[in-house]
């Protein structure tokens, strides 16, 4: 007999079932990306492989993420993704020429061979998760991608990373992004919480402080995404339309907000102004964004004002996060019906209830819609929508998501 998850206060034990039956179903639907070469597929919206898509690097490193996390949870047959992501980061993304991660795995055709920041730091991230699962190959990883990390990309003058080089490291653009930084925070938070390396922690803080002291308040609580190589705001950027788009990205303030109150919670909750600033880029990105029908538009202009209306499943995912940690510090009760509202939205517009996973974009009138993605890309953000609320504390989630695998395998006892 299962026993009734013991939820946060948040998540009712009725909710806390439906979400563990929603992770659940994301991770035997993406069970379908592992090809029989140990490669990974993109699926289409039926789970089926789409032809000639390759395999990026950030698909590989939020795949073996996203397994080790349901590895954690007690989760069935997560260890095949995982064994063969940590492979072919090893195998197939791995620059045994230059050093550091190719964008595209082998033999998939080399559409670009430019060093980012952002998959590198997912990388890091991958290795802290799966270090945190117990993987025997977590610690080479750890220490190859951090090598990189502090060799090409951290800059400690500023305190913060650079984007993008050159496959052989040479440098050619003097763009600086918060996006890749945002995702550097995650990596060097779960990092910590994997190694306790202290490093980590430091790191994560002095690009938080830049972003929430110094860039949010000046821009009305919204982040712009764009810098110049001196870390001036740069209006006139606009490159690709999912990655780099102009303006300001409201999902972006939910997962900086949600860090913020990790980091903080990971520093031993200091007498600062963190909480504050997170609640206000949190409920500013949410309250310009939010659509009459439901769900946030993409991005705001720089006076606020919705500039792409489009509809994606990821800042709802990351907006149940933020919300989830707001009212585990705060207990009030408009948070939880903020985190109600969208997990309604989710459930209506974006949950695939016939075959798991959920559908990355909506049209108008809210229908699975392909213009910006090809099929479901994606297990990474809407898995974490769905266990990051059930544990009990603003850091940890290692911790926390082990010492609830009962909510996945029904007891509480596993080691």
């Amino acid at each position: 007999m299962s026993a009734r998850p013991e939820a946060s206060s948040l998540v009712d034990p009725e909710l806390a079932s439906v979400l563990i039956s929603n992770a659940l179903a994301q991770l035997e639907f993406f069970q379908a990306s592992l090809r029989s070469d140990g490669g990974f597929d993109l699926l289409d919206h039926a789970g089926r492989a789409i032809p000639d898509q390759p395999q990026t690097l950030m698909t590989t490193a939020r795949l073996v993420h996203a397994y080790a996390l349901g590895h954690l949870a007690g989760a069935p047959a997560c260890t095949d993704i995982l064994d063969a992501g940590m492979a072919a980061l090893k195998n197939e993304h791995r620059d045994r020429l230059y050093g550091g991660y190719l964008p595209i795995a082998r033999g998939n055709g080399a559409v670009s061979e430019d060093k980012l920041a952002y998959g590198h730091v997912f990388v890091l991230l991958a290795a802290a998760s799966a270090k945190a699962a117990g993987h025997d190959e977590a610690d080479r990883v750890l220490a190859e991608v951090c090598a990189d990390i502090d060799m090409h990309f951290w800059d400690e003058g500023t305190g913060r990373l650079r984007d993008e080089f050159r496959r052989d490291w040479t440098v050619f653009s003097k763009y600086r992004g918060m996006n890749a930084n945002m995702h550097g925070i995650e990596a060097f938070l779960s990092a910590f919480e994997a190694t306790g390396d202290e490093v980590f922690l430091l790191r994560a803080g002095r690009i938080l402080t830049f972003f929430t002291n110094e860039i949010a308040p000046a821009y009305g609580w919204h982040l712009p995404e764009h810098y110049t190589a001196e870390w001036a705001v740069d209006r006139s950027y606009a490159g690709d339309p999912m990655f780099r788009p102009a303006g300001t990205t409201p999902g972006h303030s939910f997962e900086l907000g949600r860090l913020l109150l990790q980091y903080w919670d990971l520093s031993g909750r200091p007498n600062t102004d963190a909480p504050r600033i997170a609640r206000r880029l949190i409920e500013t990105a949410a309250d310009a964004a939010w659509q009459p029908t439901g769900g946030f538009a993409y991005t705001l202009d720089f006076k606020g004002n919705v500039a792409v209306s489009d509809r994606y499943w990821w800042p709802v995912a990351e907006a149940m996060g933020a919300f989830s940690s707001l009212h585990k510090l705060s207990l009030k009760e408009v948070d939880a019906e903020w985190f109600r509202r969208l997990w309604n939205v989710a459930n209506r517009f974006f949950v695939d209830h016939d075959r798991g996973g959920w559908y990355p974009e909506i049209d108008e009138v809210g229908r699975p819609v392909e213009r910006q993605f090809t099929g479901k890309p994606d297990i990474y953000h809407a898995l974490q929508a769905c266990i990051y609320p059930l544990t009990r504390d603003l850091s940890g989630y290692y911790k926390g998501i082990r010492d609830h695998c009962r909510y996945f395998t029904g007891r509480s006892d596993r080691s």
